[in-house]
């Protein structure tokens, strides 16, 4: 027994000493790191978003920045400041300019203000992503949130909070008629509510994505429709203004307020923990942003020519609400600015 146990552990002992020189070669062969940073070091990303003055924009470019940094990139914004004819300008800058860009990352208006320019960069030899807005154009990758399930998400939280008791009347305050995410927000929304039809929209204003104008017509809408269960806006920006005009009218208690944004903790948890918003369904920006990042390293190193294919990676949403609020549902964007800037 005992000369079979010595045997045994012979042989392991041989198999290691045999094994292990072939293990190391391997390891110190390893062909990944010397491949990524020959792809990535010195590359270029640009950021163009509707403007740089919002929590969407500031937290992007705050993970981006670390992470194209990171890997011995340049990273640049440009910003629009609201202006579809800006964001144009920027980018035929970056298009012509004599170091181009080698990624593009764009958050267009509509659905295709923009188009041509970014076949332009394709043809320049830039990579295109686009993000959180879609549009009538071919990129290289879409990252953001399926509007359309988004909308069925607000339609869903709305009635919930109406409840069955209650008057069941819906108003809207949409962004605009062109920009996507407003579109396809509203398709959503009506898709759920063709499947339940005691609950009727009554109201449907524009805000134009301004706070004083959400204000201005939801006081209008509930002038008009007194009984209102529940109002969906169309984004955390200006669903402020709602809010303030619900408030205005003594109906906190009265009116379920929904609306959308990325999770940013000023915006999303502050403004659902204080009552202010009743639901909020989020995108979660961070998640979307470490999809971004991937889709860059992604196509840095495929060597596809750019307009090859056009995926889209939809990024998991979560409605937040008081019950289910809790420290991981919202991000700072205070702290992703600091961990940009950390050396």
């Amino acid at each position: 027994m005992k000369l079979k146990t010595l045997l045994a552990t012979l042989a392991a002992s041989a198999v290691i000493a045999f094994t292990a020189p072939v293990m190391q070669a391997v390891a110190d062969d390893d062909p990944g790191p010397a491949a990524y940073e020959a792809a990535m070091k010195g590359k270029r990303v640009a950021l163009v978003p509707l403007a740089m003055g919002f929590d969407l924009a500031q937290g992007w470019s705050a993970i981006l920045k670390r992470e194209v940094e990171g890997f011995g990139g340049t990273f640049e914004t440009r910003d629009p400041n609201w202006s579809t004819e800006a964001g144009a300008q920027a980018i035929t800058e970056l298009i012509s300019s004599e170091n181009k860009p080698d990624v593009l990352i764009v958050m267009a208006f509509d659905l295709n203000s923009y188009s041509k320019l970014l076949k332009k960069a394709q043809a320049e030899g830039i990579y295109v992503i686009l993000i959180d807005n879609p549009a009538n154009f071919k990129a290289d990758a879409y990252v953001g949130g399926d509007w359309t399930k988004l909308g069925m998400l607000e339609a869903e939280a709305v009635m919930k909070g109406c409840g069955e008791g209650s008057s069941k009347k819906i108003g809207l305050v949409q962004g605009d008629e062109v920009n996507a995410t407003s579109l396809y927000q509203y398709a959503g929304i009506m898709k759920v509510l063709d499947q339940h039809k005691d609950f009727q929209v009554v109201a449907k204003p524009d805000s134009n994505w301004d706070a004083t104008t959400s204000r201005n017509v939801t006081a209008t809408m509930l002038q008009q429709n007194p009984d209102i269960c529940g109002i969906i806006d169309f984004w955390d920006g200006d669903a402020s203004g709602a809010a303030a005009a619900i408030r205005d009218a003594g109906k906190q208690d009265k009116i379920f307020l929904v609306t959308t944004g990325g999770g940013e903790e000023t915006n999303t948890c502050a403004n659902v923990g204080n009552g202010t918003f009743d639901a909020v369904v989020s995108t979660e920006l961070y998640n979307e942003s470490e999809a971004m990042v991937a889709m860059v390293k992604y196509l840095l190193q495929s060597g596809q020519p750019p307009g090859t294919a056009s995926p889209y990676i939809y990024t998991l949403m979560s409605t937040v609400t008081k019950d289910n609020l809790n420290p991981r549902s919202c991000w700072s964007l205070k702290g992703l600015q600091a961990a940009a800037e950390a050396k």
